[in-house]
């Protein structure tokens, strides 16, 4: 099972921080993602952290902007967001698959439900 939260409205420019909280099993074989959708688009791939190399994606659109990192203990990783733009604006989801991480939604099995991230210019 998968928990996200932290979604909000900011400015332009301002920063959220979102939290995804894995239960039920161990993710330490798996990879967890985080997608994002706007209303009429498509899911849109922003990071990916496989959880046993510690390997890290983003995609271009983000790189430089938002970090995704993780709690052992806790068994949750983040998505720090900064420098946000309304372009940012979408419904986040974190979801999880076995292996590396990978930009294709359509190859993960496990999903959260998502937060809305709105970001006012």
């Amino acid at each position: 099972q998968l928990q996200a939260s932290g979604g909000g409205s900011v400015q332009a420019g301002g920063s959220l921080r979102l939290s995804c909280a894995a239960s039920g099993r161990s993710f330490s074989t798996y990879a967890l993602a985080w997608f994002r959708r706007a209303p009429g688009k498509a899911y849109d791939f922003v990071a990916a952290f496989t959880w046993g190399s510690g390997s890290i994606n983003y995609s271009d659109s983000v790189k430089g902007r938002f970090t995704i990192d993780r709690d052992n203990a806790e068994n949750t990783v983040y998505l720090q967001m900064n420098s946000l733009k309304p372009e940012d604006t979408a419904v986040y989801s974190c979801a999880a698959r076995p292996g590396r991480g990978y930009r294709d939604y359509r190859t993960y099995l496990y999903w959260g439900q998502g937060t809305q991230v709105t970001v006012s210019s």
